[in-house]
């Protein structure tokens, strides 16, 4: 059974500085040549069964990043936004439909938290997800405040003040689709229309400004939508 700390080390030693340069590296390497000299390749870069059955190994560890990202990030946040005399009513530190309205109540306010490594591209996803969490606070039936904290505002913002169809947005949730078009009808067809409409009612907060550590994630590629 191989422990976390030599999987880890195998994967490393594999990937080395970057996992896209060194697949490349290896296809460029191994074009061209017969099965002994593949053989020879493996041999001399200690590519062996060592290193798939590490990657086996951590696959549930790392399914859970996304979970983790998201529970620290939210507790690391607390420390910083809740006033002297607020009080957590509850917290939903899980990532995804966790059976409560948002990521935070108190007695002040109510917040979602998204931390996505936006990267200006086509992110559809988490598009959706950052419009449904947007509307559900800004239709939410509450006086107290209503927070969105996002990892940097630039990119969040281009989208929200965009051309996207609403109903390009929800087409993965029929029903909110439905409940948006009983409450609206055609009154806002693309995203900047709705959210020029409610966006005094919630504040856009960049975490990076909480959590200085978040900006390190310029540096990592991720497409996981946490």
């Amino acid at each position: 059974m191989i422990n976390i700390n030599e999987a880890v080390n195998n994967i490393s030693n594999f990937i080395r500085d970057s996992l896209t340069s060194r697949i490349s590296e290896i296809e460029n390497v191994l074009k061209n040549k017969y099965k002994s000299e593949v053989v020879n390749f493996l041999e001399g870069d200690i590519i062996n069964s060592q290193i798939i059955s590490s990657a086996f190994s951590l696959k549930p560890i790392i399914g859970q990043i996304n979970v983790v990202i998201h529970a620290v990030g939210i507790l690391l946040s607390l420390s910083k936004i809740l006033g002297e005399e607020e009080k957590i009513e509850y917290l939903s530190l899980g990532a995804g439909n966790t059976g409560r309205d948002f990521d935070l109540e108190t007695n002040f306010r109510v917040a979602e938290f998204k931390f996505i490594n936006w990267k200006g591209g086509a992110e559809s996803i988490r598009q959706n997800s950052l419009f449904k969490d947007f509307y559900l606070l800004a239709e939410s039936d509450t006086n107290k405040q209503k927070e969105l904290y996002v990892i940097g505002k630039d990119i969040p913002l281009k989208f929200l003040n965009g051309n996207r169809s609403i109903k390009s947005v929800l087409s993965r949730n029929t029903k909110l689709f439905s409940v948006f078009k009983n409450k609206y009808g055609e009154q806002y067809i693309v995203v900047k229309d709705y959210y020029n409409f409610k966006k005094d009612d919630v504040r856009l907060i960049n975490l990076s400004d909480i959590i200085p550590e978040i900006n390190q994630l310029s540096e990592i590629e991720s497409e996981e939508n946490i």
